[in-house]
């Protein structure tokens, strides 16, 4: 296949006017190399890398903790027909046992018109109960290595992402003994700046849904936002979905951080791609209206909104495209270490593609 005349989201995350030679769905350098020489005039669209969702819970009537393939195949087609060509699947804090029969589903073989599993995110149950946020508070346990590597075991080592409340007792020796093993990221945690800069120098690597279900940002105690700001290695997940995070926190976060260490993520639930209506996330009861999830007491309960879709709305908000295409594509592969094979439009690379016309509207997927 040849895709020509498009403007491409290059390497350098810059568009330039180029084609791209595709031969067993991976790209290639030259159009000798391609068998067949099928073409589709990309002219005056976009063409960028597949969108990497690397926190997302569910879609379409279905949940990941439903320990339904079906449901996960039906969520990764919706992933695919809205751009986002990879993702990691997220638990919520439940049982043990539960939980090993859940990531067991991930190792489903899916069919071609799917999204690709690219890891597990273990979002719980090593969480502070303080900010427990949508978690069931039942769950919650301790920060446990035997348990962690149970539960990776039970998916073949697919666990990419957890995250954790370092302030737990045994957090920080968790950090310090698995983080070479899993991306740690802190979240749902009352961890105050020393602490989370502690872990972050521990080998914690990442922030969950930054702001949400964490201190705030404040002057005299920035804890894990600030932290994370003085940490190189950290990379931040924020939900630009309009409802979690307000626009000029938005933009603030890109100006503080960079758009090398933001992850545009959508933290969706199953009421996503979905009408107004109740559905569930972690067994608990959530009412979606006009894009926003709730528990009965009003806590926000994930996101109804598509990762493609929180990218446009970073873009309307002010975010320049470029950075918000990086914060979706590049940042997500590089912080779960599968930017060799996916993440950017690059030779020897999957073929995870999306054609956009200037008004950000998906023309074809890849």
């Amino acid at each position: 296949m040849i895709i020509k005349n498009g403007l491409v989201f290059n390497e350098n995350c810059v568009f330039e006017k180029k084609d791209i030679y595709i031969e067993n769905n991976i790209i290639v350098d030259s159009i000798e190399k391609v068998t067949d020489k099928t073409e589709i005039d990309a002219s005056g669209n976009y063409v960028i890398p597949g969108l990497i969702d690397t926190h997302i819970h569910g879609a379409t009537g279905h949940d990941f903790c439903d320990k339904d393939a079906k449901g996960l195949i039906s969520i990764a087609k919706y992933l695919k027909s809205n751009g986002i060509t990879a993702f990691c699947p997220t638990s919520m804090t439940l049982k043990k046992e539960l939980l090993k029969e859940i990531f067991n589903t991930a190792t489903t073989d899916l069919p071609k018109d799917c999204a690709n599993i690219v890891g597990i995110h273990m979002e719980g149950p090593f969480l502070s109960k303080e900010k427990k946020g949508a978690q069931d508070a039942t769950f919650i346990v301790t920060p446990q290595v035997d348990m962690f590597k149970e539960l990776n075991e039970a998916c073949n080592g697919m666990i990419k992402i957890i995250t954790m409340a370092p302030e737990c007792d045994g957090g920080l020796e968790f950090i310090k003994e698995m983080s070479k093993t899993v991306s740690i990221s802190l979240g749902h945690t009352t961890a105050n700046y020393d602490m989370a800069k502690q872990a972050f120098d521990l080998g914690a690597t990442r922030a969950t849904h930054l702001f949400n279900a964490m201190p705030a940002f404040n002057h005299r105690d920035p804890s894990v936002v600030g932290a994370a700001l003085d940490s190189e290695n950290a990379f931040v997940e924020l939900i630009s979905d309009g409802i979690h995070i307000h626009p000029s926190m938005v933009r603030a976060t890109f100006k503080m951080f960079t758009d090398d260490k933001v992850i545009l993520i959508s933290d969706a639930m199953m009421a996503t791609g979905m009408e107004n209506g109740s559905y569930e996330l972690g067994g608990q009861k959530v009412t979606m209206k006009d894009k926003k999830a709730t528990l009965a007491d009003g806590t926000i309960a994930g996101s109804a909104t598509n990762l493609f879709d929180c990218m446009r709305k970073a873009v309307s908000f002010g975010i320049p495209l470029e950075s918000a295409i990086k914060a979706c594509t590049k940042n997500p592969a590089v912080s779960i270490n599968v930017f060799d094979k996916m993440g950017s439009i690059s030779v020897g690379k999957l073929a995870n593609l999306v054609i956009l016309d200037k008004d950000l509207n998906i023309k074809n997927v890849i």
